[in-house]
């Protein structure tokens, strides 16, 4: 292991500066301590054996629960329109930004047009080989993290380098379950551990004047950037970055660089989006209010995950695990500072070498892991705020894995000289290192041989508890997995799906055909194909309602088949792309999204457009018998008139409109007004709203 080895002597220059004390190796009986190559050997060996061991058994995991989610087909309808020219949209016609992660819909779009494959397997293969390979990434991260803890305080003692915070998050099923799904997290994990990596080697390098350094500093600048791009709430992680490399040591040309460098990407992008769009945020981010709050629920969506796992428990072990490190690293620097003789003790410090000392510490081990972890909690806050998902544990996910990124592997150290120790007469010679050993242990060492031994007893009992921990748990499920969804509107989205069509692993779209009404729903498409009209979902799974199109169509309106439905993926990839496809929630359609959302709602559901405005906002013909019996006349003769709100029609324009310049510079300007825009859900509300005047019944008694 090189690589650990090279960051022992590394550290070993900048702790004489005194800005770092995790990253100080002396003692007071062994200054400038150099540990063995038989004791870096073992750190090694055990961090290889380790990670390989986990890895390969999420992989092991991941694969057997391989499948792709509904929501996961929703980005591949965008890749459909992009391949066939329509650009990056979801309904050919309508610039509507579906997917909440930019990177990952352009990353499978790189990778289906390199390989030409299926769209559901490139996505199935690239979130499992960025999930899986987050695992080895993270772990070393942290393995670099503590190479220069390697011999424990006395500076020459056995150390391993064990999994931890790995096992704690491979063994949770949800983390297997999304590690395919064809969502992002893999993408989101993946992205965290390459900035942790990068994060570590960074504080480890200390303020360089060399190119080298320079490189790799814009080189962690760039990826801390990309945050908003690979998710949005993410931007809480890369600002904070981003904010302690700026004001770490750099020169003021380096800290334009970093500027520079982080921005020119997602500013761009942003820019874009909001002359494209007309949006500030991805059209889900409005659809779930991501700015709203839903506390009651945030706490039972954390519940949810962490009942079924007593997922309590290694998170207080791993918090133990914490204390101990942190005291360790304090004794080692405690031992360190021993041995330095202070000069110009008297001396007055200025301002300006305040300030210096200050800058110094930030790139420093301890603010890394400071940033790092609470980074994760801010964005576990975040979820519990915004009331977390749907989907069983996933929004959690990325945020405990970013909170564990300092734990994925801890160091045991086995302290050398316990016989010396505890009064016993030492060896004079160590036959692995071939490294004399001292005649005699003074006292200081003593203590702090004894102190590592209570470290590394506590150390290996919490790894031991974790390990039982995660075999005991590793296959649990919540009651009634696939059955019910209960209450709370959380369910496990994977078994619900495998229960509902018998297919342990659906990936295709095809697969999902055998979800109820998809079959019948494909079917009226080809039936209504040329004629066109509204496809509404009935109170049975076999059939679907139809409000048909006029027999005259308006001048400039064309004849298009309209599905209205819940399930936006699987209804999506079984359709042509001359095939509309909208939601009740608003995730590709914007006169849901800017609907209020429901109080009393399921969570990730809570917008509920009543079908009537589909059918007035169509075109279909609103009046019975044709108009299908459930719906009501009077409200779609409202939407009719509610549509006509001078800021709803804007908005409609803002993304239906012929893209020009001109339309650009508009949409830059309103998309800040319209991110907020909200319209009521009820026709006749919205009427009064907008000041408008309430046509008279359809059918006057």
């Amino acid at each position: 292991m090189q690589s650990i080895d090279g960051l022992q002597s590394t550290d070993g220059a900048r702790s004489e500066a005194g800005t770092d004390p995790v990253a100080d190796t002396r003692t007071t009986d062994r200054p400038r301590s150099v540990v063995g190559r038989g004791r870096r050997r073992l750190a090694g060996v055990s961090f290889l054996i380790g990670a390989v061991a986990v890895t390969t058994l999420f992989a092991i995991g991941a694969w057997q629960r391989r499948w792709i989610a509904d929501d996961g087909l929703i980005v591949l309808r965008t890749l459909r329109n992009l391949f066939a020219g329509n650009g990056p949209v979801f309904n050919a016609g309508e610039r509507v930004e579906a997917n909440t992660s930019t990177a990952w819909t352009y990353l499978l779009w790189f990778w289906a047009w390199i390989t030409d494959g299926q769209l559901e397997y490139v996505a199935l293969w690239v979130a499992l080989v960025c999930s899986v390979a987050a695992i080895p990434i993270a772990m070393y991260g942290s393995a670099r993290l503590y190479g220069n803890r390697l011999g424990g305080l006395t500076g020459d003692g056995w150390t391993l380098l064990l999994p931890f915070g790995a096992i704690i998050y491979i063994a949770i099923p949800p983390a297997r379950d999304f590690a395919t799904s064809g969502l992002e997290n893999g993408l989101c994990i993946f992205w965290a551990a390459v900035l942790w990596c990068q994060l570590v080697a960074w504080a480890r390098r200390g303020p360089h004047t060399r190119p080298r350094g320079a490189a790799a500093t814009l080189v962690l600048a760039f990826t801390a950037g990309l945050a908003p791009l690979v998710r949005p709430e993410l931007a809480v992680f890369g600002g904070l970055v981003l904010v302690l490399v700026f004001c770490a040591p750099l020169g003021w040309k380096m800290r334009l660089g970093v500027v520079v460098v982080a921005g020119a990407l997602p500013v761009g992008y942003q820019i874009f989006r909001m002359g494209y769009y007309a949006l500030l945020v991805p059209n889900p981010a409005v659809a779930k209010d991501a700015s709203g709050a839903k506390w009651s629920q945030g706490f039972t969506y954390l519940t949810n995950l962490f009942g079924p796992y007593v997922l309590v428990l290694p998170v207080v072990m791993a918090v133990v695990a914490g204390v101990i490190l942190v005291v360790g690293a304090r004794l080692r620097a405690d031992a360190a500072s021993a041995d330095d003789t202070p000069t110009d003790s008297l001396q007055a410090v200025s301002w300006r070498s305040r300030l210096g000392a200050m800058s110094a510490r930030l790139q420093s081990s301890t603010a890394v892991v400071s940033v790092v972890v609470v980074a994760g909690l801010i964005l576990i806050v975040y979820w519990i705020r915004q009331g977390g998902d749907f989907m069983h544990g996933r929004v959690l996910l990325v945020p405990l894995f970013v909170t564990l990124l300092p734990l994925m592997v801890v160091p045991l150290t086995i302290p050398a000289h316990l016989g010396a120790a505890f009064g016993r007469r030492p060896a004079q010679k160590s036959v692995v290192d071939d490294e004399p050993e001292p005649a005699e242990v003074s006292p200081a060492q003593r203590r702090r041989t004894r102190v590592g031994l209570v470290g590394a007893v506590a150390m290996a009992g919490l790894w031991v508890t974790v390990l039982i921990w995660g075999i005991g748990t590793h296959a649990n499920v919540l009651p009634n997995a696939g059955i019910d969804i209960g209450r709370s509107g959380i369910v496990d989205e994977r078994r619900f799906y495998v229960t509902n069509m018998g297919n342990e692993n659906p990936v295709t779209a095809e697969d999902y055909l055998a979800y109820p009404r998809m079959s019948s729903m494909v079917e009226k498409i080809d039936k209504y194909h040329e004629d066109g009209g509204v496809i509404l979902p009935s109170f049975n799974y076999d059939e679907w309602y139809v409000a048909q199109l006029p027999a005259v169509m308006p001048q400039g309106a064309k004849r298009q088949v309209t599905v209205y439905f819940l399930n936006l993926g699987m209804t999506s990839m079984n359709a042509p792309l001359d095939v509309r496809v909208i939601d009740q929630m608003g995730l590709a359609y914007p006169l849901a999204a800017h609907t209020e959302r429901l109080e009393d709602g399921r969570i990730g559901h809570d917008k509920i457009l009543p079908s009537e405005w589909v059918v007035a906002e169509a075109g279909a013909y609103p009046r019975k018998p044709v108009l299908p019996g459930y719906l009501d006349e009077d409200l779609v003769r409202q939407a009719q008139v509610a549509l006509q709100c001078p800021e709803t029609k804007d908005r409609f324009a803002s993304f239906e409109a012929p893209w020009s310049f001109n339309r650009f510079k508009s949409n830059l300007k309103q998309a800040f007004t319209f991110n907020s825009y909200r319209i009521q859900r009820e026709p006749e509300y919205e009427i009064a709203r907008c000041g408008l005047e309430m046509p008279p019944p359809v059918n006057p008694e």
